[in-house]
Parts: structure tokens; C-alpha cells; sequence
């Protein structure tokens, strides 16, 4: 970060915590400012020199707010709140369901005229206002109470990803399920910093048409909107982000590059409460004509739509947890299918300790959608294992995007047909193997759950990682075994109610 960004986040964070204070927490903080940013920004868009015609009524604007102090202050700015979550577009997205959560006026005086207004938003740069915004982000997902953590993805990752990914000038870009939207501006930045020379048509594309995010949530979605527009993508006129189930129906739209990880948790379920007041839970199983099988498991689910968003020959990075490489039933079926569909040629092996969902054993899988053939696509699926034998946490030893340099350098962007294996007989530590399609296919299940590795703590009690590393490994696979038996519970009651 440069000064200017380390000083505007230094500032954005003084404020929070004068309000958190007053109660406020970190996600009801970044909501406040996705809104008088959003006013802000408007204003600056029409003045000189840029004179565009704001989609903010007078009525509401950000002078609306200046003009204002005390108890009218603040009547004015939930009655501006209320008539702008009414609006379509742009938005009713932003402020749809917002609500004011300052307790004090002179607190939301001080922030509206001491922090947004003292600075020019439009001038500062995308990496600056980006950063900045993200810093809050982050630090909202570090609030475990908040449960914000479930839609952020280690930034570390995401831009291993992307770099592999290579997305280029002109592709189209999808997150079904895009959180606060790290892929998509990872991904514009990618696109920016390989690419010095870009076109006016091709920035246009960029700014306007490459990025498409769905989210489930509205308060996300806003905050997702907010965080692309300070990353140089949409306008306030349009903002890339659909709220709504991804999983619901074909969107009908192919792109050429899916970057996702999907919400990890218990599978689909709707509560039902009948006439005389008892509940009953139903899967919510999700039947499409183009899904190969039918199942309430979200994240094979997510496989299957990706599969169906890609153009032929489009690519795909997915982060996926341990069971959709080895469960059985629909899980089996959806495995043989993408082998045989699409080139499956690369899986990552993520350690534990990167999510803020606890106890989370996840992949990244990287395929490409080819087209309808008898003989399967996939013939080599090439594996690294950053799982065994290390140890990440999210405070005292988080993931950088060093730590991802070998399997990025031997994914090998440039030619994937010219990869080598560091694994071998006479190197039997070697973290990059290659399986042929035939020995995958052959597998019980065609379980893509593979490892070879030993794991050094079992071997030799001297390479026992520190006391706290095994305690909090213990304390995750304890969730993730919890969260397995509470899926058992959910099916068997299901069963039961279906029987009875």
C-alpha cells in the first residue's frame, strides 16, 4: 500500500472505532459508508469537469445531507435511505432494506462532513479506493460473530487463482456465487496490470460488459456493488451484481472464465411450520434439465451449474470442499460426467486454517467445458498437495501468495502440455503428481480424494507441529465431522418425515 492508501485506511478505521464504541459493528459500519460513498461519488459525477446527470433525485443528494445537522439530520438521512431502497436499477441494489444504524447525529455529521466529504472520491485511484475498502472488508470477516466470514475468500488464493486463470482482454467473466466480488476485481486488475495497452473499446468492455457477479444476499450484494465500483468496474448507472439464487435456473449466459468458491455449510433445507404449528425440513433438491443428477448438496450443485455457465472450451477455478470428491450417489455421478465432459486437469490440495468457516477441508478444481464427445476429455488430472504436513492460521501464520509460487510456476500458464512432476520414486516427497484418467476412473466411487504424502507428525513424534497447531487441527477436524453428522441427521429425518 502507498501513503495515500495507508492514510485513508488509517483514517476509515479511526472512525470505526469511535463508532464501534456507540455499538456499531464492523459490517454495520461498511454498510453506512457503501451509502454515503455511493451519494458522494454521485455528486462528484456531476460536477465539472465531468457533468453527468446523477440517478440520485435532488431531493436526496449528497448536498441534501450537507445542509443538515442534529435531528433533522438525521430524520433526513432514514428518509433518504427509505425512498432510494424503493428505486430499481443501481439503485434499489445499494440501498434496498438499508437502514440507519448511527445511535448519535453528531457522530453521523462528523462522517459525513470530516470523512467522505473531505476527500474527492473520483480522483483517487481504483487501487487506492479499493484497498482501502478491502482493509474494512477483511476486517469485518475477522468478526466471527458477524458470520461476514463466510463470504471472504483469502486474498492470497484468489489471486493465485486468477493467475492461473490468465483471464484476457475481451472474455467474459463469471462469479455465481461472488461474496463481496475478490475474483472479479482480482481478476479486472489482473487483466489491467498484463495488458499496458489496452483499447478504448476493450476498457469499455472492461468497465461495462467482462464481469457478471450473482449473490443470495441483499446486504452483500450492496456491499459487493460498492467494492466493484471502487475498483474501476460499472458505474453508479450499472453495477454488475444480480441478487437472486444462481442455482434457481439457467441464466442462459456462457462465459469464458467461472471463478468461485461457493458457500460451504449444510445442505439446502427450507423450514415448513404447519397448521398446528410443527415444523418439518425440507431438502431443497434442485431439479434442472441440464444438471447431470439430482441433489440437495449445494456445492455439487455449484459444480453442475458452473458446468452449464462455461462457453465450450471456457475454464473454470472452484474452490470445493473434501465431499464432492469422494461422496457417493449424485457425487459419483457428477464426478464421471465431468471427467468425461470436461478436461479436469488440475486439482489443489488447500491446508486447513485459510476460512473463517471452521474446520473447512477444501480444493481447487480447474477444468475446461469442452464439447460433446463419446471419448472422455479428461486425460491426466495433475495434483498438488499443499494440505500435508503444513500448517496455516488466519491470524498468527495466514497464507500468502508466496506460499502458492511452486504450484502456480508448475500449473504452468503458458503450455499446461509441458508440466513435470516433482514426485517421483526417488522423490517420494514430491507435492505434484500426476493420475492418468484410466486409474481415476477406476477408483471406488472415481474418488478424486488423493493423497500420497506421509504425514510427518505420524511418522516421527520430533516432527510433532507446536502444541496450539494440533490443538486447533483437532478442533477443526471435530467441525468438520460435526458439520458430516449433522448432514446423516438432516437425510435420516427427512426419511423419517417421508416414511411416516
Amino acid at each position: 500500500m502507498n501513503t495515500t492508501t495507508n492514510g485513508l485506511v488509517q483514517k476509515l478505521w479511526n472512525y470505526c472505532n469511535v463508532l464501534r464504541d456507540d455499538g456499531m459493528s464492523y459490517g454495520d459500519y461498511v454498510e453506512q459508508l457503501t451509502y454515503l460513498l455511493f451519494l458522494k461519488m454521485a455528486d462528484e459525477r456531476a460536477q465539472p469537469p465531468h457533468n453527468q446527470a446523477s440517478i440520485v433525485p435532488g431531493a436526496y443528494s449528497w448536498p441534501s445531507l450537507l445542509a443538515k445537522d442534529g435531528d433533522e439530520l438525521f430524520d433526513h438521512y432514514r428518509h433518504v435511505l427509505e425512498a432510494l431502497g424503493q428505486q430499481k436499477g443501481t439503485l434499489g441494489l445499494i440501498f434496498g432494506k438499508a437502514q440507519n444504524k448511527f445511535q448519535d447525529p453528531a457522530k453521523l455529521r462528523r462522517v459525513i462532513v470530516d470523512l467522505i466529504d473531505a476527500e474527492t472520491w473520483t480522483i483517487l485511484g481504483a487501487d487506492v479506493k479499493g484497498d482501502a475498502y478491502e482493509g474494512l472488508l477483511e476486517k469485518n470477516a475477522q468478526d466471527t460473530k458477524s458470520g461476514a466470514g463466510q463470504y471472504f475468500t483469502p486474498r492470497a488464493l484468489i489471486q493465485a487463482m486468477v493467475d492461473c486463470m490468465a483471464p484476457q482482454p475481451g472474455e467474459s467473466i463469471c462469479d455465481p456465487a461472488c461474496g463481496t466480488g475478490g475474483f472479479l476485481f482480482t481478476a479486472h486488475n489482473y487483466i489491467t496490470q498484463h495488458n499496458k495497452n489496452l483499447t478504448r473499446d476493450q476498457l469499455k468492455h472492461l468497465k461495462e460488459k467482462a464481469f457478471t457477479g450473482y449473490e443470495l444476499v441483499q446486504a452483500t450484494a450492496r456491499v459487493c456493488a460498492m467494492n466493484m465500483m471502487l475498483h474501476g468496474i460499472g458505474s453508479e448507472k450499472s453495477v454488475p451484481v444480480i441478487v437472486g439464487d444462481a442455482l434457481g435456473s439457467d441464466p442462459g449466459e456462457r462465459y469464458e472464465v467461472v471463478l468461485a468458491n461457493p458457500p460451504f455449510g449444510k445442505k439446502s433445507s427450507t423450514v415448513i411450520v404447519g397448521e398446528d404449528g410443527r415444523t418439518s425440513t425440507e431438502k431443497d433438491t434442485i431439479e434442472r434439465d441440464d444438471f447431470w443428477a439430482t441433489t440437495s448438496n449445494k456445492q455439487l450443485n455449484f459444480v453442475q451449474h458452473i458446468k452449464t455457465l462455461l462457453k465450450t472450451n471456457g475454464r473454470a477455478a472452484v474452490v470445493l470442499p473434501d465431499n464432492v470428491l469422494f461422496e457417493g450417489g449424485a457425487g459419483e455421478t457428477i464426478r464421471r460426467k465431468l471427467l468425461h465432459e470436461c478436461d479436469v486437469h488440475t486439482l489443489l490440495r488447500l491446508p486447513t486454517g485459510l476460512f473463517y468457516a471452521q474446520g473447512v477441508k477444501a480444493n481447487v478444481l480447474f477444468l475446461e467445458k469442452k464439447s460433446a464427445s463419446e471419448k472422455p476429455w479428461t486425460k491426466k488430472l495433475w495434483i498438488y498437495d499443499l494440505r500435508t504436513n503444513k500448517h496455516f492460521t488466519l491470524k498468527t501464520s495466514p497464507l500468502r501468495r508466496q506460499d502458492l509460487d511452486e504450484f502456480v510456476d508448475l500449473y504452468n500458464v503458458a503450455n499446461r502440455n509441458k508440466r513435470k512432476p516433482t514426485w517421483t520414486a526417488e522423490n517420494p516427497d514430491g507435492r505434484w503428481r500426476m493420475y492418468p484418467y484410466e486409474e481415476l476412473i477406476a477408483r471406488d466411487k472415481a474418488s478424486l480424494d488423493i493423497f500420497w504424502l506421509k504425514d510427518d507428525s505420524l511418522a516421527d513424534s520430533d516432527n510433532l507441529p507446536a502444541p496450539a497447531v494440533i490443538a486447533q487441527e483437532i478442533v477443526e477436524d471435530l467441525q468438520a465431522a460435526l458439520e458430516q453428522f449433522k448432514l446423516i441427521a438432516a437425510d435420516l429425518d427427512a426419511d423419517i418425515e417421508e416414511s411416516a
